[in-house]
């Protein structure tokens, strides 16, 4: 099991140190250097098997593991047996403790163990400069080693911790960020497929009402009808083929770009030849807008004409475009019953909403008094950052 490899590895380390312990008490034990010892002995060697078995219990119990080593060492030198020096015992229970976050227990254990040791040495008789020059300097660097190993590795983990928690949250900021797209992604569609087919069937509703009134009194009025419907029809699947390929990202060839203000005259035309009087007026200097900016211009303008084919009843409209220093402001104002024609309920006027807004521009509407409905949009002439 996957979650058994942390366990045997941790297992085979505290194994691993527990013999090293026993190896290295073992053999202070038989080497005998002390003047005043009463020699090894089976009770001096159960105290080297304790100080090994305890290592098994450090990763749970890293304060009492320590304590107790350090009880027991006390205990070890009270009854006489051959010195096995003051840092070798504890130094892997000081590791162990200061390992898992009990740095004052370490630090405090060490300190107390060498103030004991030292104090007791020295009521002993043994020489003082001896053994505060070498001795209690070289167990206390031996503890000070163990412990900063220790708590190296607590730091370094921790800090290895810190990166993979963020990693995950960059991870899950990335999968926000493209669940947010896609979710645009799919609006944009679903506007832009709005937009054409209202667009498309309006006009293909009005030539064929057209063509049905002047079949029999005038065939080439009829026959004029029927060709824009067919023209309109032609249109819709051209762009339904766009969208096809924009959503297949890739499985076939790109038919070309987005409609923009480019197709301006043909969408006048269109709604010219559905029975719509359309002045067209243009202002300031054009310029190129960026793409999505060029797409919106002509999707607003597309929605705001639809609009008043489908609920104005108007016979005319102005359409208006002016160019300014740092924005495009289009109106589109008919002759129609008036806010009649907002097609309320529908997602005309809020897909043109959200559409401007992406871009950081606006949507306005108003109802003069003279009569008809107003659409006012403003586009920015320059990308959002």
């Amino acid at each position: 099991m996957r979650g058994d490899a942390p366990a045997r590895r941790g297992l085979a380390a505290d194994t691993g140190l527990a013999m090293l312990v026993l190896v290295v008490v073992g053999t202070a034990i038989t080497a005998d250097l002390g003047d005043r010892s009463s020699g090894p002995g089976p009770a001096s060697y159960a105290f080297g098997g304790l100080f090994a078995v305890l290592m098994f219990a450090r990763r749970r119990f890293p304060v009492a593991t320590l304590l107790l080593t350090a009880g027991a060492l006390i205990v070890y030198y009270r009854l006489s047996y051959p010195p096995i020096g003051l840092a070798p015992p504890v130094a892997a229970a000081l590791y162990s403790a200061a390992e898992q976050g009990r740095l004052r227990w370490s630090a405090g254990t060490a300190g107390a163990l060498l103030v004991v040791s030292t104090t007791q040495r020295i009521m002993e008789g043994d020489d003082v400069a001896y053994l505060l020059g070498f001795e209690t300097m070289t167990s206390a660097g031996l503890m000070a080693t163990a412990i900063a190993l220790g708590d190296s590795v607590r730091a370094r983990r921790g800090w290895r911790a810190e990166l993979d928690g963020q990693a995950h949250a960059a991870r899950l900021e990335r999968e926000r960020e493209s669940a947010r797209r896609v979710e645009q992604e799919r609006l944009r569609i679903a506007r832009d497929l709005h937009d054409l087919m209202a667009h498309t069937v309006s006009v293909i509703s009005l030539h064929t009402d057209v063509a049905r009134e002047s079949l029999r009194d005038a065939p080439e009025v009829a026959e004029r009808s029927l060709a824009a419907a067919r023209g309109a029809c032609s249109d819709v699947g051209r762009e339904l083929r766009l969208t096809l390929s924009a959503l297949r990202a890739g499985d076939g060839p790109d038919e070309g770009p987005a409609p923009g203000l480019d197709r301006l005259d043909a969408l006048t035309a269109t709604a010219a030849a559905a029975g719509l009087d359309i002045d067209l007026r243009t202002s300031g200097r054009p310029v190129r807008l960026p793409a999505i900016a060029d797409a919106t211009a002509y999707r607003v303008l597309q929605e705001a004409l639809s609009n008043v084919l489908r609920h104005a009843g108007a016979r005319s409209v102005r359409v208006e475009l002016d160019y300014g220093t740092d924005e495009l402001l289009i109106s589109v104002q008919d002759d129609g019953r008036g806010a009649g024609n907002a097609g309320a309920g529908g997602w005309g006027l809020t897909g043109m909403r959200e559409r401007l807004s992406l871009l950081g521009g606006a949507l306005r509407t108003s109802s003069p008094v003279e009569g008809g409905f107003v659409v006012q949009a403003s586009i920015p002439l320059e990308e959002r950052s």
